[in-house]
């Protein structure tokens, strides 16, 4: 069955963008450029995206105006302003969660949540993200958006892997059932 992952860069004390919402921020400490990292690997892996209009906003106006980030994929922006849908990318108003179940019932890979800690969030509470992919970047940032709100109840998780690059860590987590 399909997984539904959470992949995103956090800073060390816990943040996703800084107070302007800005990610310019992510990335190495230099010591390795040459490398990779887990992205390239990681799209593979998965071919439906989900993520809230402020990340779908961030993409096209800011880190890929000329053409959308994530050709090939079936994309979901949830929002509740109406937007004509594209070829690649569906806007919906539909309950996040009903979503979730009806995509995993399809056929295929996996389910990226890309972004952003709303969306996050929401799947957290509802016990819906299958695994955490978090690389987390050689910054301190002291302010900005949380990847994590405050739950009512933990979401146990079991280590599945490391791997270290460039000055950042992936750290990947299983949900425990």
């Amino acid at each position: 069955m399909r997984k539904v992952v959470l992949y995103i860069g956090m800073s060390l004390d816990g943040y996703i963008a800084d107070v302007n919402g800005g990610v310019s921020w992510l990335g190495g400490d230099g010591s390795d450029n040459d490398h990779p990292g887990s992205y390239p690997q990681f799209i593979e892996t998965v071919d439906t995206i989900i993520m809230g209009y402020k990340t779908y906003h961030q993409i096209v106006t800011e880190l890929s105006k000329d053409a959308w980030a994530y050709p090939g994929k079936e994309s979901y922006v949830i929002t509740h302003n109406t937007i004509t849908n594209t070829e690649e990318i569906t806007f919906t108003h539909k309950n996040l969660t009903d979503l979730i179940v009806e995509l995993k019932k399809k056929k295929g890979k996996d389910i990226w949540i890309c972004g952003g800690s709303s969306i996050a969030n929401q799947l957290i509470d509802s016990n819906m993200i299958d695994r955490f992919c978090i690389t987390l970047m050689p910054i301190i940032l002291g302010n900005g958006i949380r990847l994590f709100d405050v739950h009512n109840k933990e979401t146990q998780l079991k280590l599945s892997s490391t791997q270290s690059y460039n000055g950042m860590t992936d750290l990947v987590y299983e949900r425990r059932h």
